[in-house]
């Protein structure tokens, strides 16, 4: 696929013990690695600052390597050879050099462009990561109405325990991406969250656009990300302490 812009809407909906819900509007970067050193505009640097960039080291090993041999060699590690197609990268861009992704999706096709594998790169605020790659039993063809199941063993919210596990659920399509992931313990859905967006071309034109339409946009999140948490304590949601990190870098 050629590289996007994708505008997208990002939705939380929390079940218990009080309801709590939001959504905002953002934008992502979407573009398939292997094209990733064709990423730079006018606006758009790549592992340089500039109004908007991409660094390689904020993503994989965070060590700066190439992204692309990071992902190939965890898609070999659990044998799927199927995904032998372009790897997708959907996730934010820095934005006057600053960027914080909560989640980064790592979409994985064959080389008819059927969707394969995903890896979801998940960052708290604590300044840690971790990774949740999802794939059939089968490795057979991922499709839109699939729930792929994981067990929770990262710690994400201060509001909830490490317990339970997700179901996700892909699509990635020339025009659409959309990854929905709820958070389930034994009552049932937990949490509801989605991200979903339609894709735009890139361009300086687009970009400056998106710059301007939706400033400052990682600090948003961010500032978002703490003012929810505000709004929780307030409803007597209580607060958990932070467990270690898992030792394993991913979950299938």
């Amino acid at each position: 696929m050629k590289s996007a812009i994708t505008l997208a809407t990002v939705m939380h909906k929390r079940l218990r013990p009080r309801l709590h819900s939001f959504s905002y509007h953002v934008y992502y970067l979407c573009f398939a690695l292997s094209q990733r050193t064709k990423l730079s505009r006018r606006f758009l640097s790549l592992d340089k600052w500039n109004l908007l960039s991409f660094y390689q080291r904020d993503h994989g090993a965070r060590d700066g390597s190439d992204l692309e041999t990071w992902m190939r060699q965890i898609l070999a590690a659990h044998q799927i050879t199927e995904a032998d197609g372009d790897i997708i990268l959907l996730t934010m861009p820095r934005i006057l050099g600053y960027v914080f992704n909560p989640v980064s999706f790592w979409f994985c096709l064959d080389q008819a462009g059927h969707l394969r594998a995903v890896l979801s790169e998940v960052a708290n605020t604590f300044g840690e990561h971790h990774s949740y790659l999802s794939y059939h039993d089968d490795h057979r063809v991922i499709v839109p109405d699939d729930q792929m199941r994981a067990t929770k063993v990262f710690h994400v919210s201060p509001f909830m325990d490490v317990q339970g596990h997700y179901l996700f659920r892909f699509l990635c399509a020339s025009d659409r991406v959309s990854a929905t992931v709820n958070h389930v313990d034994d009552k049932g859905i937990l949490l509801a969250t989605s991200v979903s967006g339609n894709h735009i071309s890139l361009s300086d034109k687009t970009l400056v656009k998106c710059f301007l339409n939706y400033p400052l946009v990682t600090l948003k999140v961010i500032t978002l990300i703490h003012w929810e948490a505000i709004r929780i304590i307030l409803k007597g949601i209580r607060y958990r302490p932070k467990p270690p990190p898992p030792l394993q870098q991913v979950t299938r």
